[in-house]
């Protein structure tokens, strides 16, 4: 196992190779460190910008051999990596960070809710089915309409039905792959906002300002930070977010997607133990990004401060968006940021812009 804190020079390893991994291995070297990708493109985002690439599956033994000889520590920049592959990269004595329990309860989304309600955090009511009939009795007990969502995988708005009457959850369940699912109950919520949070090594935490998040088709496409909240919500936010962090003892950069509702509760509707879309603001608002933020928390550095020194609104570039980056790159308050994916697809995230504006 590698000795904390990681100095310059370092590599760090990170599963996955799209936008997110792309981000962080750019921080990564801002600071010293080389960073080693292990994806299964050899053209990805990420590895074109790390100094080493490996090509192969998460949880390919052979390519986990390899990184864990490479790297001090290992990350990954999505939550749906294998849970073998960290434990594997465990047993071959490299930490990972976040821990496999952080994997585990976001990658379940029954689990994620069950871990939330007894670390005393709200959220919407749920019930979980493992077959149709299941699904049509949970359904009846609650009530219609209910949102159904697989209980793995799923992401931007995919692997998820609206229930509009109980009689159908069989059908939207089988539409769904017949695989397990869980049923949660609509929220009737203001507006959806979301904290992006880090703990460190040594137990120390750092809160950003709340984003207010607005989708469209179920991926998001701006985010408003820092968000016009009152003193209190901030503060109930950030105890939330503090409960989670240490209830999974978490090192890195976690996001937490909120709902406010209309009797001015906080409800949690998912977590992310990654940086995260809705962080991606703190690039050119803050002092310390989420990226660097998320490499200092893993290499055992001092988390960096988080305060606001813009008003940000942050856009998704989408499919073709992306295409106007001559445009985007004339105006005087615009940051581009572009992935460098090499195919632009309807709905695919090409990029984003940081649009500022004075606090």
């Amino acid at each position: 196992m590698a000795r904390f804190p990681l100095p310059p020079g370092s590599t760090l390893g990170i599963l996955g190779g799209g936008q997110l991994g792309r981000m962080l291995a750019l921080a990564a070297a801002r600071l010293g460190f080389d960073v080693a990708v292990l994806e299964r493109d050899a053209d990805s985002p990420a590895g074109r910008v790390a100094a080493h690439t490996l090509v192969g599956a998460y949880a390919d033994p052979v390519a986990l051999e390899q990184l864990a000889a490479l790297a001090s520590v290992v990350t990954y920049e999505f939550e749906n990596v294998p849970a073998e592959a960290v434990l594997t990269l465990q047993r071959l004595g490299v930490d990972c960070a976040p821990g496999p329990e952080a994997l585990a309860v976001a990658q379940d989304r029954v689990s994620e809710k069950q871990f939330l309600n007894a670390s005393g955090v709200a959220t919407v009511a749920f019930a979980s089915a493992d077959d149709a009939d299941e699904a049509v009795a949970a359904a009846t007990q609650m009530g219609a309409p209910l949102l159904m969502k697989t209980r793995r995988e799923g992401y931007d708005g995919k692997g998820q039905r609206w229930v509009e009457h109980a009689a159908q959850a069989g059908e939207v369940f089988r539409a769904l792959g017949s695989v397990p699912v869980i049923l949660e109950a609509p929220a009737d919520f203001v507006r959806e906002l979301s904290i992006i949070a880090a703990r460190g090594r040594d137990g120390a935490t750092a809160v950003y300002p709340l984003a207010e998040n607005h989708h469209e088709g179920g991926i998001l496409r701006r985010s408003l930070a820092p968000a016009r909240v009152s003193p209190a919500l901030a503060d109930e936010a950030e105890r939330i977010a503090a409960r989670i962090l240490k209830g999974l003892d978490y090192v890195g950069v976690l996001g937490i997607e909120l709902f406010e509702m209309r009797d001015g509760r906080l409800l949690v509707n998912e977590i992310a133990p990654r940086v995260h879309n809705t962080g991606h603001w703190t690039q050119d608002g803050c002092e310390v990004d989420q990226f660097e933020q998320h490499i200092r928390a893993v290499a055992g550095w001092p988390l960096g401060p988080t305060a606001a020194v813009a008003r940000v609104e942050m856009l998704n570039l989408l499919g073709d968006e992306a295409d106007a980056w001559a445009r985007l790159a004339r105006e005087p308050e615009t940051r581009l940021h572009l992935y460098g994916k090499r195919e632009a697809k309807p709905g695919r995230k090409m990029g984003h812009v940081n649009k500022l504006k004075a606090l």
